[in-house]
């Protein structure tokens, strides 16, 4: 049958190929939507979020923010030298047990903290305090040690020439004996490291004796500026202790070198100053009850005819039992006045000198420059006088206490000793 009509497509009289081109552009329209509009919707009811800002994703980031190939690969400048920065301040020393009075300074709880000894040099001694040659030894501070360097052959004291005098004697304070009232003397040790006690001490009225560390900046003009306000002088020198917390300072004597880099650290701490009596130590328990380390440091202090005084930081010190076998002027302290830093110890010890000096005839105090004991001693310097006590330079103690050595001072020219009822002399 011909002129057949074409098939409709439901009740709108649309035919199928009419209808397929209404459903492919209607599914491209869906498309369209659902990449440039689609929203979708939240699964769980609630508050719609809010709608981002619309500006922020249409800024583009800063250049700089993104890195640059180019940029990577050309040539950078020299680096330049930036300015050192200081040292990070070194937290403190853990408190270490106070050895048989290991001076300076103290607590109640009988331990001693860097913090309270203002001489002292916070780091740890550097292990380039290398052993010489021929020694062998564990740690500087760590322990005994045991060494294979024989001892060098020094040469031998001075000998008396009439009308000279030996440099303990000529350098000391003019000072005549006194009769009959007890004398004591006052050592300040540690000074130098802190100028404004020093100068404090040094302006305390004298005779004191005055202990310069010799590795203290300035030492000339302090020690002139003592010497010129009638104090008598000294050199303290950094001896090995046994706490190995402790750090006595650069050029410290140690028990683990030779006795040659031993007498050239002597040689180096004498030169710091002039003017000087003689030698005290600092710190030194362990090196101080050492016969071998310390034998060769006396009998190199006797040659150059200086005194040694003990400061005894350990009951087991063999400084006076040497300094007799070699006939040298020596004497030793007998009260600590601030191993606890306070007023009550301070003045403690200060009435327990007045007391040894009215049974012996003569005392040594040795004392630091705490504040404690400068207000301590200040008080009571002026009231000696009254309490019958002579104030006497550490010289003095020697001459009286007859311990002068080979180098007896002249008849001529030094008052004789005076022997006391109950006074010991050795």
């Amino acid at each position: 049958m011909t002129g057949r009509p074409v098939a409709k497509s439901g009740a709108f009289g649309l035919s199928w190929g009419q209808a397929f081109g209404g459903l492919l552009v209607a599914g491209v329209g869906l498309g369209l939507g659902l990449v440039f509009g689609y929203q979708p919707v939240p699964e769980a009811p609630g508050p719609a979020p809010a709608p981002a800002p619309i500006a922020a994703p249409a800024v583009p980031p800063p250049p700089v923010s993104i890195p640059s190939p180019t940029v990577a690969q050309a040539p950078q400048p020299p680096p330049q030298p930036q300015p050192e920065m200081a040292p990070p301040q070194a937290p403190p020393m853990p408190a270490v047990a106070a050895v048989g009075g290991e001076e300076p300074g103290g607590r109640a709880d009988e331990s001693l903290t860097a913090a309270e000894v203002p001489s002292l040099d916070i780091a740890a001694l550097p292990l380039a305090l290398a052993l010489a040659p021929g020694t062998s030894a564990t740690l500087p501070l760590d322990g005994a040690v045991e060494l294979t360097a024989l001892q060098p052959t020094l040469p031998p004291p001075p000998p008396d020439v009439p009308g000279e005098r030996p440099p303990w004697l000529r350098n000391a304070v003019p000072f005549a004996l006194p009769a009959a009232l007890p004398m004591v003397a006052l050592v300040f040790d540690d000074l130098g490291m802190d100028r404004r006690r020093t100068e404090r001490v040094i302006g305390f009225p004298g005779p004191l004796t005055l202990s310069f560390l010799p590795y203290a900046g300035d030492l000339p003009r302090q020690t002139r500026a003592a010497h010129a306000a009638g104090h008598e002088l000294m050199v303290h020198m950094p001896m090995e202790p046994l706490a190995s917390g402790l750090d006595p300072g650069p050029g410290v004597l140690l028990t683990s070198l030779s006795v040659e880099e031993n007498l050239r650290r002597l040689d180096h701490g004498l030169a710091a100053f002039d003017g000087y009596v003689g030698l005290n130590n600092h710190m030194g328990s362990r090196f101080t009850m050492d016969r071998a380390a310390l034998a060769p440091i006396l009998a190199e202090l006797h040659r150059r005819g200086l005194l040694f005084l003990d400061s005894v930081t350990i009951p087991s010190t063999v400084g006076s039992e040497l300094a007799s076998a070699v006939s040298m002027p020596h004497t030793q302290r007998n009260v600590f006045l601030d191993n606890e830093v306070t007023s009550a110890a301070v003045h403690a010890g200060l009435m327990r000198l007045e007391q040894l000096a009215r049974q012996t005839g003569t005392a040594v105090a040795i004392g630091h420059p705490h504040d404690v004991t400068l207000e301590a001693v200040a008080a009571w310097l002026p009231s000696l006088a009254a309490k019958g006590l002579v104030l006497a330079p550490i010289s003095a103690v020697v001459r009286a206490r007859g311990t002068t050595g080979s180098h007896p001072p002249s008849a001529a020219t030094e008052p004789a000793a005076v022997t006391r009822k109950g006074e010991t002399h050795g």
